[in-house]
């Protein structure tokens, strides 16, 4: 199979679960997408199992609603975009393009928080961001996945203007389309007729704080979860792709997975349990076609949180996908 669509279209009420992706961050801006680093990289993951990778660009967010990067140019897009892509399919991994508004320095707290009262803001975004957002799928038209937003469910009540970024992004990128909505508020897109798949940033809270963590305890946790998002596949006709997925060494990653955990004692044990759960939830779920666990370094040469490079993390991976316990052991750190 050649892409998650694929999967819903030889289905007679099943899918497979056929995307086993790793989001490729960076420490900066992103230069490093275009790094040998991020070549090996991308070999060290093929060795674990990983057949989908994904890049996030960024714009900056202004308090007046105006979106702000980097111009490009199309046709002759820089390294950084150009080169991640060459490389993925090089090695036989797709690629989705996920782009993310940086909110740092911004009145917001986080992307879900972006949302504007005026509307001459509501009308700057929207434009400013159709021109960013159009601007990097043209440039990375090569991809095979391209999001149209991530997290911004703050601005989801503006319909038109959504259909309106999607349409534009059908006109310069072939691939699969989907928007990465946050786990509150995956049930509320209008949008998602227009889009190709439904994508869900996973951050589930599975258990309640001070819950024993057990596989049975985790697992019902999901199945509360799974059967939320089979109801939102079946009324959309869209296969389920969690656009990111993780957890950090915390031992509340399985109640609140979103939150770094500062490698907390007894998190090692806990964040394990809830990764095992978590891809034991997608292999069970014939609506979902797979995730892109959060996340994964070029080269190594950050060391933070939600890393999935750790080597019991490799290995947990490698076993989960189907990979022997020899190729966990690859690494890239320089």
């Amino acid at each position: 199979m050649s892409g998650w669509l694929l999967a819903l279209w030889l289905s007679t009420g099943a899918l497979a679960s056929e995307v086993h992706g790793m989001t490729i961050s960076c420490p900066t801006w992103g230069w490093e997408w275009g790094s040998d680093e991020m070549a090996t990289s991308l070999t060290t993951l093929d060795q674990l199992g990983v057949n989908w990778v994904s890049i996030h660009p960024y714009a900056r967010i202004r308090a007046d609603g105006t979106v702000e990067a980097r111009p490009i140019d199309p046709d002759d897009p820089p390294e950084w975009l150009a080169r991640p892509i060459r490389e993925a399919h090089a090695r036989g991994q797709q690629i989705l393009i996920k782009p993310h508004l940086a909110y740092w320095g911004s009145p917001f707290s986080w992307r879900g928080d972006i949302r504007f009262d005026d509307p001459r803001a509501v009308e700057r975004f929207f434009r400013t961001y159709r021109a960013w957002i159009v601007q990097i799928a043209a440039a990375t038209r090569q991809a095979d996945a391209f999001a149209v937003g991530t997290e911004l469910d703050g601005l989801l009540e503006h319909e038109a203007a959504w259909r309106g970024v999607v349409a534009s992004v059908r006109d310069v990128h072939p691939g699969h389309l989907t928007y990465a909505a946050n786990w509150d508020h995956f049930e509320a897109v209008p949008f998602w007729d227009d889009l190709d798949a439904v994508g869900v940033q996973a951050y589930f809270p599975i258990l309640d704080d001070g819950e024993p963590v057990t596989a049975a305890a985790l697992d019902r946790g999901w199945d509360r979860w799974l059967g939320k998002l089979r109801v939102v596949h079946e009324r959309t006709g869209k296969p389920v792709v969690f656009t990111e997925l993780g957890y950090d060494r915390s031992p509340h990653a399985a109640s609140k997975p979103w939150a770094s955990g500062g490698w907390l004692a007894g998190g090692d044990a806990v964040q394990e349990a809830a990764l095992e759960a978590a891809l034991r939830a997608i292999d069970r779920e014939p609506s979902v076609v797979g995730a892109f666990l959060w996340k994964w370094f070029p080269g190594e040469r950050a060391h933070g949180d939600f890393r999935m490079s750790e080597p019991r993390l490799r290995a947990l991976i490698a076993r989960r996908w189907g990979v022997s316990g020899a190729s966990a052991e690859a690494s890239d750190d320089p």
